[in-house]
């Protein structure tokens, strides 16, 4: 590569790593005029293609950087979006599981942030069967999340959510107590936990939950209504209610 390749290049991501992507777009074509073998530069560009609603050219370039790099995780995943954006579902579906699958088979090399990035698609699958009321489907995708990311505490509490409406406090209780582990300041964990606390008849805990999340968040207001229903001795939650914003 030379100097001037390089500079474009280093421009190129510098904008584009600050989501400046009308600026990242002007150097990465650059590149790509002068060498068109860069797998990341073509990824970078159905980014910004796809940004800005250009799902056609996002998939020539996600395309073009899978051709360069048949193992390129982060490419093939982005690709598996646009499909889905463009309605081509069998073939989002195949792309996107054969990225699953190759995560798998080496989770030890797979970058950190597809990890998470594959996580939070399962995360969306998962809402759509809730939405469409498939809730043991969701709760299949909100495991498979939790299983690339364990940290991902808001997943957990929706998946804490859905145990709730199934009836089992134990399992919810479980899901909130990793969550608050992963993510101590975590304030729709803790509120969470505390109503299932309460609702297994653990009032002390329950109340410990909701104090420390407003400390965390003093102007919390459902954290300071769980707190007064406690003092007032009112009941927990039924099974399948929520804390608002839980």
């Amino acid at each position: 590569m030379d100097e001037r390749t390089k500079q474009l290049l280093s421009l190129g991501r510098e904008h584009y790593e600050k989501r400046e992507f009308e600026k990242a777009e002007h150097y990465l074509r650059q590149v790509l005029e002068r060498d068109a073998g860069f797998a990341d530069v073509h990824n970078m560009m159905g980014v910004v293609h796809h940004d800005r609603g250009r799902f056609e050219d996002a998939q020539g370039a996600f395309e073009a950087a899978l051709q360069i790099n048949p193992n390129y995780t982060e490419a093939a995943l982005n690709l598996a979006v646009t499909y889905n954006d463009l309605g081509r579902y069998d073939e989002a579906k195949r792309i996107y599981q054969a990225a699953l699958a190759k995560g798998a088979d080496s989770p030890g090399h797979l970058d950190p942030f597809v990890k998470g990035k594959i996580a939070n698609l399962h995360g969306e699958v998962a809402q759509a069967y809730v939405d469409a009321g498939l809730f043991a489907e969701a709760m299949h995708e909100y495991r498979k999340a939790i299983l690339l990311c364990p940290h991902f505490s808001d997943l957990r509490v929706k998946l804490a959510g859905l145990y709730r409406q199934q009836g089992d406090s134990d399992a919810a209780r479980f899901e909130l107590d990793e969550a608050v582990k992963a993510r101590p300041n975590y304030v729709p964990a803790r509120i969470a936990l505390g109503v299932v606390l309460l609702s297994l008849g653990d009032q002390p805990g329950a109340v410990g939950q909701w104090e420390a999340a407003t400390l965390v968040d003093p102007d919390n207001k459902t954290a300071h209504m769980y707190l007064r229903m406690a003092k007032s001795g009112a009941s927990a939650p039924p099974g399948g209610s929520m804390p608002p914003g839980a």
